[in-house]
């Protein structure tokens, strides 16, 4: 019955998260089912849903709602909610989200089928928690054909006091490297693979006994569909010299790194339960500079914790401008149930939250400008991802810009091809993209 239903799934969250769902599809498509981006036509929507922060949460229930106007009309017969949402409240969900009539948790992807047909028969269902969380290498890229996310693992042990990660996807779990190996010789011609999980940098530790970020590292080099390699999430108290030596070596990495510092006064990273310090944070960048000439840093920030001051978010401003990464994201502290900052005192005012994530973007904001600025009237090797209909022009990313967090480098040219290296000449630059040429269009 369900392979003549036609499906339309819904990923919200982060691009471990999309992962999650592009093997989703995979199952859907093994199974024979018809796919479709258009809700009007889908006769079973699943939305697969984020519940790191409360904006998060509100997101995927506003989208519940929306899909459910779609059944009020006849036009979609059951909804799926999936991921972390009901991973972590199916107590505080499953009784007045009606709208829903399957309920599946981040390891229960397997059983979709065997939860639907018990949900036409019967009503609706909760089997969270039912399923095995195996590891599955089957994927229905959702990203344009020249980049994909290869995850690493899931879960994880830093237990930030902010985090609710732990409490949602478990402790961390490496996937096997063959498994990852051949996952990712099956994506087809990559112009670029990029890293994620919660923690990369942590890679093997749980499963071999032993940090394996370098030997996957390695080995995903090996394989000829994978031109360039980009890493994302590796934490800084992780990243040793034999990492660094693989960055600064490997042809096929991009020297391109992502490191969420979340802070860089001592006393707030205390707080926080993160293991380093304004000074290993510097030194680290310092040894990153020296070791991988032009390497691009970014990070991301968390402004307004609990009982940080106002000397607190200016030792933060003074840090960037000492630091001066490439490209940051500022997030206002969200105070999350059942984590430990939830209960520290002195909560910031969400005004002054706000205020500060503002004055941070302005900090950094002149930081990028300098740096961009840096590259006008000279050559660059820009990845065509597309065209960008809206300024009529090419758009890619240089080695520093990963896609979706980073600039974008805007470029005519006569011709170019998606997922094609061109050499662009950059004739203008903001506080966040670049513009250019390529020779044969100024010709």
């Amino acid at each position: 019955m369900l392979e003549n239903k036609k499906f339309g799934v819904i990923s919200l969250g982060c691009d471990k998260n999309r992962v999650d769902s592009e093997k989703l599809l995979s199952l859907l498509k093994e199974r024979g089912c018809s796919l479709t981006d258009d809700l009007s036509k889908a006769q079973i929507v699943i939305v697969n849903t984020c519940s790191f922060l409360a904006s998060a949460r509100e997101e995927a229930i506003e989208t519940i709602l929306e899909c459910a106007d779609y059944k009020k009309q006849g036009k979609v017969e059951k909804i799926v909610v999936t991921g972390c949402l009901p991973q972590k409240f199916i107590g505080e969900l499953f009784a007045p989200l009606t709208e829903a009539d399957v309920f599946l948790g981040i390891g229960d992807y397997e059983k979709i089928f065997e939860a639907l047909e018990k949900s036409y028969s019967e009503g609706r269902v909760n089997y969270v928690g039912k399923g095995c969380d195996c590891f599955r290498a089957g994927r229905v890229l959702t990203t344009p054909e020249h980049y994909a996310y290869l995850k690493i693992a899931d879960g994880c042990y830093n237990h930030c006091t902010y985090c609710l990660i732990p409490k949602i996807r478990g402790k961390y779990r490496s996937y096997p490297m063959e498994e990852l190996v051949r996952e990712a010789e099956s994506l087809g011609e990559l112009s670029e693979l990029i890293v994620v999980a919660q923690d990369t940098t942590r890679y093997g530790e749980d499963l071999y006994g032993e940090n394996r970020f370098v030997p996957l590292l390695r080995a995903l080099s090996r394989l000829e569909n994978v031109k360039k390699i980009r890493l994302l999430y590796c934490y800084p108290d992780v990243i040793g010299d034999e990492l660094i030596e693989e960055i600064a070596g490997n042809e096929k990495i991009l020297k391109y790194i992502d490191i969420p510092l979340q802070h860089s006064e001592n006393r707030i990273l205390k707080l926080m339960n993160r293991k380093g310090t304004r000074e290993s944070y510097l030194a680290l960048l310092k040894k990153l500079r020296e070791r991988v000439p032009g390497i691009a840093i970014r990070s991301t920030f968390i402004a307004g914790f609990p009982s940080e001051t106002e000397e607190d978010c200016a030792g933060l401003k003074a840090f960037l401008e000492e630091a001066k990464l490439v490209n940051c994201g500022f997030f206002a502290y969200s105070r999350e149930p059942d984590t430990a900052a939830a209960r520290m005192s002195s909560q910031v005012h969400p005004s002054t939250k706000r205020r500060r994530v503002k004055e941070l973007y302005e900090v950094q904001r002149r930081i990028s400008a300098q740096f961009l600025s840096s590259f006008a009237g000279k050559e660059l090797e820009v990845l065509c991802d597309g065209i960008d209909y809206e300024k009529n022009c090419f758009v890619g990313r240089a080695y520093f810009s990963a896609p979706e967090i980073d600039g974008k480098v805007y470029f005519n040219a006569r011709e170019a091809v998606q997922g094609e290296t061109l050499s662009v000449r950059i004739t203008k630059a903001d506080s966040y993209d670049l513009y250019g040429a390529t020779e044969d269009y100024q010709s």
